[in-house]
């Protein structure tokens, strides 16, 4: 776990927000996740939610009854022998 200091005391759980490109830009030093925004609290807000998602406090897999009623059969999505698209690395 990320930590850093400040007087002394050690703080847990640091974000670093900068300004780039006219974005504002959070990370989360703990987890290495990175989101932006057009504001500073929208990228914060947006940190907050990409960060839930990363540690699973959000989101799901999808149930084979969800998957079929978007016309996705599951017995029939796998990927098989193929490798996942380098965009998945």
């Amino acid at each position: 776990m990320a930590s850093s200091t400040r007087n002394g005391d050690t703080n847990e759980g640091e974000i670093r927000l900068w300004q780039e490109d006219g974005w504002w830009i959070a990370r989360d030093v703990d987890t290495g996740v990175t989101t932006q925004g057009e504001s500073r609290e929208e990228a914060l807000d947006n940190l907050d939610d990409a960060v839930a998602v990363h540690t699973g406090k959000r989101g799901r897999e999808p149930t084979d009854e969800e998957l079929r009623a978007l016309g996705i059969d599951p017995e029939n999505n796998t990927t098989g022998d193929q490798e996942p698209p380098d965009v998945l690395d």
